[in-house]
This record gives structure tokens, C-alpha cells and sequence, in this order.
């Protein structure tokens, strides 16, 4: 379902829009399109930003289970 919304753009805003689109396309395809792929963006950031907050909470044990590893290969 679509619903109708009214935003406000600076002119060479527009004006990349309107180009982007061309004849192909419409404005609303053309921001609804860069709004998608802001949207994953920012979640994709906020994941990893989650998953580095992780990593960095275990780094210790990770870096000790590292060590344990490196060494064992060594003594081949």
C-alpha cells in the first residue's frame, strides 16, 4: 500500500532527482528507491556496530583462544 506524504527539498535536490529519473521513472520511485537503500544501510550499520560491541566484549577470551591455537600449530 502506498501513502501519499508531502516533503520539502532543496532545489538541486529536486533537480538530481528529476535527472535520475528521467523518463523512465517518477520522483516518488526515484526517492522511494534511495530511501530503501538508506534504510538497509542504516540498519546494516546498526548491526554491526551490535556485533563489534560483542567482539569487543569477548576479545580477551578470543585472543587467548588465538594464542592457544597459534601455539599448538608451532609445535609441529
Amino acid at each position: 500500500m502506498k501513502v501519499k506524504t508531502s516533503i520539502t527539498l532543496s532545489e538541486d535536490v529536486v533537480e538530481a532527482v528529476d535527472g535520475l529519473a528521467g523518463e523512465s521513472r517518477n520522483r516518488s520511485e526515484v526517492i522511494e528507491t534511495a530511501l530503501r537503500s538508506y534504510l538497509a544501510r542504516m540498519k546494516r550499520d546498526e548491526q554491526n556496530s551490535h556485533d563489534l560491541g560483542i567482539i569487543n566484549r569477548r576479545a580477551t577470551r578470543l585472543n587467548r583462544e588465538a594464542e592457544d591455537v597459534l601455539a599448538f600449530q608451532g609445535d609441529w
